[in-house]
C-alpha cells in the first residue's frame, strides 16, 4: 500500500500563529512507526457501541503496531509541550480548574498520588522527596500527611519545577494542589466525591476535553454529568458504572478507553474554546479531499479510575492520544476498522460524539487513498 510522503504533507495542522499547540505530524516513517506502536488502538470490534469495556490498569495490551498500557500515568515525547500548553489554556481561562471547598483534602491525596506514581516510575526525571514530618518519627495512617513537608522534582518539564510544600498548607504551592498535580502530567483529572449514595464530580482540572465543560459539569452527580450520552441510561450502563466505581477499594486502578475524531491535532476542544475549533470541522467538510489525511485525527483517551488511600475520593485521569489518519494507515487492519466503526456508528451517537459529518470525508479518504476497500463499506447501524 502507498502511504502519503511526509514531504508533501499539508501543514494545516501545525502551521498557525495563534499560540494554541497541535501535536505536528510525524516527521519520517520511523517517527510514525514509533509513535503507532505505543497508541491505544481503542476498537476490538468493527462496530463500536457504549459500554464500560472497564479492564485492571497497569496490563500491558498488545496491538498489531506494538504495546501500550504498562504505567498509569504515561510519560511520551509530547510531555513539555502539552504542559506549556496546559499552562497556556489555564492562564487564558482559569476556569479550567474547579474545586468545591470540601474537597481540599482530596486534593492534597490527590497531588501525592501523583506525584509519588511519576517519581517511582520515572526516577530519572522526577524527584518526591519528605523533608520533614509533622508527628516526630510517627507513622500516621489517619490522613494524607497534613503537615509533612516536601521537595518536588521535575527535571523533565521545560522550565524544571523544583517546589517544597508542606501537605495541608496551599500557600506553600503557586495554585491549589489539584491544579498543581494537573500542572505536572499530561493527564487531565477529576476527583469523584461519594456522598448519599452517588458519585459527585467535586474537583477537576480539565484542559484537553473532548467537547465538554468543566466549569458546566463541577458539582454534578455521575448521572447527571453522563446525561446526554444516547443509549447508555435505557441500558444501564451508567447505573452499573457508578456502582463498580463505588465498590473500588483504596488503591484499586481500572481504566477504559474513550475515542472520537479531531481535526489538525488540537488536544483544547472544551466547550469554552469551541468559536475556536468549531469551524475547522467544516472546513475538512468543505474541504480538498486530499487533505483529509493529514488533518482529520482519532482521537483516544484513556481514563484510570482509581480510590485513593487516604480521603476515599475516586480519582478520575483522562490521557489524551492522537494520531492523523494519515498515519494509521501503515497498519492496514486499523484503517480498515476506523473505517468500519465510522461508517456503522448510527446517527444518534455520532452527533453526540460530533463526528457525524467529519466521519464521511474520513471514511472517503480512507477509501480513496488510505487502501481500504470500499465495497467492504458497513450500512449504517441502529
Amino acid at each position: 500500500m502507498t502511504v502519503p510522503s511526509t514531504t508533501a504533507r499539508t501543514t494545516a495542522a501545525t502551521n498557525r500563529a495563534d499560540g494554541v499547540y497541535r501535536q505536528p505530524l510525524p516527521a519520517t516513517p520511523q517517527e510514525a512507526d514509533r509513535s503507532l506502536a505505543e497508541f491505544p488502538f481503542p476498537f476490538p470490534h468493527e462496530t463500536y457501541r457504549y459500554s464500560a469495556n472497564v479492564e485492571p490498569a497497569e496490563k500491558l495490551r498488545r496491538s498489531a503496531a506494538g504495546q501500550w498500557g504498562e504505567t498509569v500515568i504515561d510519560i511520551d515525547r509530547h510531555y513539555a509541550a502539552e504542559l506549556r500548553e496546559k499552562d497556556r489554556i489555564l492562564t487564558v481561562d482559569p476556569s479550567r480548574y474547579v474545586a468545591l471547598p470540601h474537597m481540599l483534602p482530596a486534593e492534597w491525596d490527590a497531588l501525592l498520588a501523583v506525584l509519588n506514581e511519576l517519581a517511582v516510575v520515572y526516577p530519572g526525571s522526577f524527584t518526591l522527596t519528605r523533608t520533614s514530618t509533622a508527628k516526630d518519627g510517627e507513622d500516621r495512617k489517619d490522613s494524607a500527611g497534613a503537615g509533612d513537608s516536601y521537595h518536588w522534582s521535575n527535571r523533565l518539564s521545560d522550565p524544571p519545577v523544583e517546589q517544597d510544600f508542606t501537605v495541608g498548607d496551599s500557600s506553600t504551592l503557586p495554585c491549589a494542589p489539584l491544579e498543581f498535580a494537573g500542572r505536572q502530567v499530561q493527564e487531565d483529572i477529576a476527583l469523584l466525591a461519594e456522598r448519599d449514595g452517588m458519585l459527585w464530580g467535586d474537583s477537576m482540572v480539565v484542559t484537553f476535553a473532548a467537547d465538554w465543560s468543566p466549569a458546566f459539569d463541577a458539582g454534578m452527580s455521575f448521572p447527571e454529568i453522563h446525561g446526554p450520552v444516547p443509549r447508555v441510561h435505557e441500558q444501564g450502563i451508567v447505573d452499573r458504572a457508578q456502582k463498580f466505581i463505588m465498590g473500588l477499594r483504596p488503591g484499586q486502578r481500572f481504566r477504559r478507553t474513550n475515542w472520537t475524531l479531531t481535526i489538525d491535532g488540537r488536544l483544547d476542544t472544551g466547550t469554552e474554546s469551541y468559536p475556536e475549533w468549531g469551524p475547522d470541522r467544516m472546513s475538512v467538510v468543505n474541504g480538498p479531499l486530499r487533505e483529509v489525511g493529514d488533518r482529520v485525527f482519532l482521537r483516544v483517551e484513556v481514563q484510570h479510575l482509581i480510590r485513593l488511600q487516604w480521603s476515599g475520593a475516586v480519582m478520575f485521569l483522562i490521557r489524551t492520544y492522537l494520531q492523523p489518519l494519515s498515519t494509521l494507515v501503515r497498519v492496514p487492519e486499523w484503517a480498515t476498522r476506523v473505517r468500519d466503526v465510522l461508517a456503522e456508528l448510527p446517527e444518534d451517537m455520532a452527533e453526540y460524539k460530533g463526528v457525524h459529518r467529519t466521519r464521511w470525508p474520513a471514511v472517503e479518504w480512507l477509501e480513496t487513498v488510505g487502501g481500504v476497500d470500499p465495497a467492504t463499506r458497513p450500512e449504517v447501524g441502529n
